[in-house]
């Protein structure tokens, strides 16, 4: 997986947590030059409009590519069960990269969901190796849910690039999170907030309004 720039891992710290809009934003917003493609590596559930089929119709980044999934699974839950119920296997093995410069990479939920049998989505960050991105937002126990995924990363050595708070802001929490973060050794941990986005109400317009929050990226 050596040979790219720079790219990132887009990790939740739970579901529907904003990582398809965080993703589209970082493809839509990056640096000139930079130029980051979009993959998913495990759909689980919904193929008629999967991750891959909304990032591709919201960034309109001139040379932007969607890359296919090696995994589309047909029910939609923890990929380990939906790959039990589909006849599949996922070995760690499988996951080939697509040939891309700079990829910004949308895990199936936190980094602690399955894969298959003591195969976890940490286990392919590590493989991946590329800075993680943390997607969070404001509900209760989303302190817990985020200080736990940032102990996972402190503890596995894993690079991070740090946070996206996505939603309605909740100032105290936000500030026990960063500080927390920061305990963690993570410098400067806030990539941006992102205003509340429901994906259903997501378009065109409204990735390209806030891409700007990325452009350092």
């Amino acid at each position: 997986f050596s040979g790219r720039s720079m790219s990132y891992i887009i990790a939740g710290i739970g579901t529907e947590i904003g990582k398809t809009v965080i993703s589209a934003l970082i493809c839509q917003g990056a640096r000139e030059g930079a130029g980051y493609d979009y993959w998913k590596p495990v759909q689980a559930g919904d193929l008629e409009n999967t991750d891959t089929h909304k990032v591709s119709e919201w960034v309109s980044r001139e040379g932007f590519t969607a890359h296919a999934e090696r995994y589309r699974l047909t029910e939609p839950m923890s990929p380990h069960a939906a790959a039990a119920i589909d006849g599949i296997k996922i070995g760690i093995e499988d996951f080939i990269c697509p040939e891309a410069v700079n990829l910004v990479t949308e895990l199936a939920g936190g980094l602690m969901v399955p894969l298959s049998d003591g195969l976890t989505n940490i286990d392919l960050c590590e493989v991946l190796g590329d800075p993680i991105i943390l997607a969070a937002n404001f509900y209760l126990g989303s302190i817990n849910h985020t200080l736990l995924s940032l102990e996972l990363i402190r503890a596995r050595g894993m690079p991070f690039a740090g946070i996206v708070f996505n939603g309605a802001p909740n100032i105290e929490s936000r500030a026990v999170i960063l500080s927390y973060a920061k305990m963690c050794g993570f410098e400067d941990p806030l990539i941006a907030d992102v205003p509340q986005c429901e994906t259903g109400t997501v378009n065109t317009r409204f990735i390209e309004q806030y891409a700007k929050l990325f452009h350092h990226l």
